[in-house]
């Protein structure tokens, strides 16, 4: 009888450690399983609050919401591989919005007919002042030494004062509605527009990061800079790709939200520079760069999303949301750290 439970006990020991240390790879690697975990809590806890949150066309919802916000987080996450970060990424959507509409306003009241030439060289004048602020940032942090923090802060004023004046404080309306109707309300198998835009993105960020000489060099950039310069790496040459990237991104996001506003705003996407390292940071993308995968990024962004949305249901105050979303990414910038100490990647300040 004894001898039958001792022969059973090592068993039911093995399995426990066997779970055990799978719950620890996982929280260590900031895989995918903690944050689907995530979604479903949060899924449920609102579902059972407010009903209409699992509804069809409240996912519709929040799938269209969250695409803002993951193109601006991916763009982030490029950054924060490299041990850097990007503050100017809101002031960026603002200074693209109000530049797009204003030469598509342009352009119609020189052509009114000229639609598609209107539509053209707004997205080609947004898509420049991207790479141009990322330009900027890109050699502050790169080739003149500037730590990125005070970099991109000081182009997030820059970039918001010269959206300001552009605007003089006013929505620049007159913007095309076939630009509105293409790039913010249209819809395909009744998933709206930006989903499609945001989906085709993360397939290049993805295959960037994983199937590119550059993804692997961003990554190394952020491991250890200096051994990346002993083996051959371009460091500036890189560091400067991933702010462009990062401006280009956050570009395309603020052309996405001028259409989806039809009208040049200078006073939008600010509140997702907090929420894109919020985003990265849940996703299990570490500030200290090196480490990140795009799809959980993805994920994060679509939980911060999520989570707006179903406070919006219940009526939390905007305020309140603020501080939720300052505590998550207190909380997430805790989990890093403890994934960083117990998985052996703690760094020497």
């Amino acid at each position: 009888m004894s001898t039958d439970l001792n022969a059973e006990t090592p068993v039911s020991l093995s399995t426990a450690d066997k779970v055990l240390a799978g719950l620890k790879r996982a929280f260590l690697s900031g895989g995918i399983l903690p944050l689907l975990i995530l979604l479903v809590i949060s899924g449920l806890f609102f579902g059972l609050q407010e009903p209409r949150f699992l509804s069809l066309p409240n996912v519709l919802n929040i799938l269209r919401q969250s695409t803002y916000l993951i193109i601006v987080s991916m763009g982030q996450m490029i950054v924060l591989l490299t041990a850097g970060l990007d503050l100017s990424v809101g002031s960026i959507i603002a200074l693209v919005s109000v530049v797009s509409a204003i030469v598509m306003v342009e352009v119609l009241g020189a052509s009114p007919d000229a639609v598609g030439l209107a539509m053209a060289a707004g997205i080609g004048a947004g898509l420049a002042v991207g790479v141009g602020v990322g330009v900027i940032n890109g050699i502050g942090v790169a080739l003149l030494r500037v730590p990125p923090f005070m970099m991109t802060l000081g182009m997030l004023s820059i970039a918001f004062g010269a959206a300001l004046t552009l605007s003089s404080g006013s929505p620049i309306f007159g913007v095309p509605e076939t630009y509105s109707l293409i790039f913010g309300y249209g819809r395909l198998f009744s998933i709206p527009a930006p989903v499609y835009f945001t989906a085709g993105l993360f397939v290049i960020v993805y295959f960037v990061l994983n199937w590119t000489p550059a993804g692997r060099y961003f990554y190394a950039l952020g491991s250890n800079r200096r051994a990346a310069r002993l083996s051959g790496i371009k460091t500036n040459r890189y560091l400067l790709y991933a702010y462009i990237g990062s401006g280009v991104l956050a570009a395309i996001a603020g052309l996405l939200l001028t259409a989806r506003t039809a009208s040049g705003e200078a006073t939008i996407g600010q509140d997702l520079v907090l929420q894109s390292v919020a985003a990265c940071v849940i996703g299990g993308v570490s500030l200290f760069g090196g480490i990140g995968r795009v799809g959980n990024v993805l994920l994060g962004a679509f939980f911060i999303s999520l989570l707006t949305n179903g406070m919006n249901l219940i009526q939390v105050e905007s305020y309140v949301q603020q501080i939720v979303v300052g505590v998550v990414l207190i909380l997430a910038i805790v989990v890093d750290q403890l994934r960083l100490r117990y998985g052996g990647h703690a760094r020497l300040d």
